[in-house]
């Protein structure tokens, strides 16, 4: 089979990898991928959001099955436009990634649907907003409708800081088009737990759960990332707890998506806080998150190929989806300053026993060696019997990978461990 896989970071690196673990697969696309993940696939240098281009390229390649991985591609109908060319996915069309394209969506999704979740208020009208949040309860968390690199969500102490997410979102448009509609909702406390579900729209069959760790620096401190690490499973979520999210949350979501005539078919990514009164959503996503893949798919010992084509064809019920019971810790390498200002273009050196371990989210070439091209560099992942093997196994591995100016947070799975004891 020829496959395609639309995307270019660590998490389409870690898709590609498990895709080739089947005989069947001949060759692997990605577009527009990047220079690290050469040895795996073949990069073709085509925008991920370049939709036109995507299809055209897939038709005259003959793809037979695509996977479309980013939510910018999902939510702009990547997954319709293939389809349409007969080419079949992995991937919910656009009618059912706004779950993700629009956080006002999901939040009324969710009232509508008895689907557990944080108390809110939507807004289009800046004074309005701004009213509002001068006598929300704090702290308060604003949230931009729309897609903003997993940026959008600003959880406010004080009033000023409140104040000053809904005018960054509604007026000086810091995430363009995605804060013309913001949320503003309820903080809720607790831990919080990630959980990807591969489902064809009848069946949902959950993934291993992982811990993600957003905040830059060590101690959960400095500014919100698209995540420095991960830890799969998470401690938190206890086989009472899946019960509930079954019953409460996955089902129910699943079912409200097909009576709105919006079946959808994926990965569908529970953001999960398991609060005091049980577990919440706070957010959904259309697709594998970044980098909880990272540490999930490791774990995953069913072949990744046949549980997508099962989503895609309706025979998820009869397909097996079984993990490891093993650990995983996954550690981001990145560029220091991200997510603000970073320098690229330094050499990457990995060792060839790091490398099977190792995903690689932003690289390049430069006089035919491999240079850094990203704010998140890679991801180092290392399996273990134990947590506190996995954790050990992953900064092991992490130490011997060299780039200037890199960085990574020291203390990825503390909080896991902490609360495995």
């Amino acid at each position: 089979m020829k496959l395609l896989v639309v995307g270019g970071g660590g998490r389409e690196h870690a898709i590609v990898k498990s895709l080739k673990k089947n005989p069947q697969v001949e060759e692997i696309y990605v577009l527009p991928g990047n220079a690290g993940m050469e040895k795996d696939a073949v990069c073709v240098n085509i925008s991920a959001k370049d939709i036109p281009a995507i299809v055209d390229f897939a038709v005259k390649t003959k793809i037979d099955y695509a996977v479309v991985a980013p939510d910018d591609p999902l939510v702009l109908g990547a997954v319709d436009a293939l389809e349409e060319q007969g080419i079949p996915c992995f991937g919910p069309r656009a009618g059912a990634a706004i779950i993700e394209g629009s956080k006002v969506f999901a939040k009324e999704l969710m009232k509508k649907y008895g689907i557990p979740t944080a108390r809110y208020e939507t807004f289009s009208d800046l004074e309005s907003a701004l009213a509002y949040v001068r006598t929300a309860p704090l702290p308060t968390v604003v949230k931009a409708d729309g897609l903003a690199l997993g940026k959008g969500v600003i959880i406010a102490q004080n009033r000023q800081e409140a104040e000053e997410a809904v005018r960054s979102m509604m007026a000086d448009k810091v995430f363009g088009k995605s804060g013309e509609h913001i949320v503003i909702e309820e903080f809720l406390t607790g831990p919080e737990v990630s959980v990807l579900a591969f489902t064809d729209g009848k069946t949902v069959k959950p993934m291993i759960s992982s811990m993600d760790h957003k905040r830059a620096l060590d101690g959960d401190l400095g500014p919100n990332t698209g995540g420095m690490g991960t830890v799969a499973p998470n401690p938190y979520y206890t086989p009472a707890v899946a019960e509930r999210c079954m019953k409460e949350i996955f089902l129910p979501t699943i079912q409200a998506m097909n009576v709105e005539g919006r079946t959808f078919r994926g990965c569908l990514y529970f953001g999960l806080m398991i609060t005091p009164d049980g577990p919440k959503v706070i957010e959904y996503n259309c697709r594998f998150g970044d980098p909880e893949t990272q540490v999930v798919l490791p774990l995953l010992e069913s072949d990744l190929l046949t549980v997508m084509l099962a989503t895609t064809y309706g025979r998820l019920a009869e397909t097996e989806v079984k993990f490891s019971d093993q650990y995983a810790c996954c550690v981001i390498l990145a560029s220091k300053g991200y997510p603000k200002h970073y320098e690229k273009g330094f050499p990457l050196e990995i060792p060839a026993e790091a490398e099977k371990h190792v995903f690689i989210a932003g690289a390049g070439k430069k006089d035919g060696r491999l240079v850094t091209n990203g704010g998140r560099v890679l991801g180092v992942t290392a399996l273990g019997d134990t947590l506190e093997g996995a954790i050990e196994s992953a900064y092991a591995l992490a130490d011997t990978i060299h780039f200037e100016n890199a960085f990574c947070r020291r203390d990825i799975g503390a909080r896991a461990l902490k609360a495995g004891r």
